[in-house]
C-alpha cells in the first residue's frame, strides 16, 4: 500500500535523525548488541570485562522522543474537533477518547526521557511517521462542521498508522520493557481504532 510504505520510510529516516540527534548532543545513552545499537558487550579476552546489560537502547529511546511529539499532534487534532459545534457526536466521542487515552502516554514517555537524562532538543521539523504538515492541520482547524468530520477521520488514520509503525518497530528492536509494552498497547488502541474510524468514515 502506497500510503503504508511512505510512512514506513518517513519513520525509518525519523529514527536515524533522533538517533543522530542523540548522539550530536553527547547524551549517555547506553546501546546494546542489537540491530540498533551496534556496540559489542560481552566477555573480554581475560574475562575480567563483562559489561552489565543496559535495560534500554537507541530504539527506545528514538521510539520515545519520536512518539512523544506524535502524541502531541494527536491531541491538538483532537482539540481542534472538540472546540467546534455541530459535529457528528460519534466523531467527538473518538476525539475526547483518543485526548484521554494520549495525554497521560505523553507524561509518562517524559519521565523515561528525565530518568534516562535525554531532552527534546533538536526534535522540532523532524519528519515523523503520519505526522501532519501545517496545512494539513490549518486545513482541520479551518473546516466546517460538516467537512471536519471527514478529515479528521481521514487525518486520524493515516496518523495512526504511522503511530503503529513506529510501535512495531520498537517492539522488535527495543529492550527497555515498559517503553515495549506502551508500544505493544498503542498498536492494540490504534488498530481497534482505525477501524472504528474506517466504519464511521463509510457512513458519514
Amino acid at each position: 500500500m502506497k500510503v503504508r510504505r511512505s510512512i514506513r520510510d518517513a519513520i525509518g529516516a525519523g529514527i536515524i535523525t533522533a538517533a543522530t540527534v542523540i548522539m550530536l548532543a553527547g547524551c549517555s545513552v547506553t546501546v546494546d548488541s542489537g540491530p540498533v545499537g551496534g556496540m559489542n558487550h560481552g566477555n573480554g579476552s581475560d574475562g575480567n570485562s563483562r559489561t552489565t546489560e543496559p535495560d534500554r537502547n537507541m530504539s527506545d529511546v528514538a521510539f520515545t522522543m519520536m512518539m512523544i511529539p506524535h502524541h502531541e499532534q494527536a491531541i491538538e487534532m483532537a482539540d481542534m474537533v472538540l472546540s467546534k459545534e455541530g459535529l457528528d457526536p460519534r466523531v467527538v466521542d473518538l476525539a475526547g477518547r483518543i485526548k484521554a487515552g494520549q495525554a497521560p502516554e505523553i507524561v509518562l514517555m517524559e519521565s523515561w526521557l528525565d530518568e534516562w537524562g535525554v531532552g527534546m532538543d533538536g526534535m522540532d521539523g523532524m519528519d515523523h511517521g503520519g505526522m501532519l504538515s501545517d496545512a494539513d492541520m490549518d486545513a482541520l482547524e479551518q473546516a466546517s462542521a460538516p467537512e471536519a468530520n471527514r478529515l479528521f477521520l481521514e487525518q486520524m488514520i493515516e496518523h495512526h498508522l504511522g503511530a503503529i509503525e513506529m510501535a512495531e518497530r520498537e517492539i522488535d528492536r527495543g529492550r527497555h520493557v515498559p517503553t515495549v509494552d506502551l508500544a505493544r498497547r498503542i498498536v492494540i488502541a490504534q488498530e481497534a481504532e482505525i477501524n472504528e474510524m474506517e466504519q464511521l468514515s463509510r457512513v458519514l
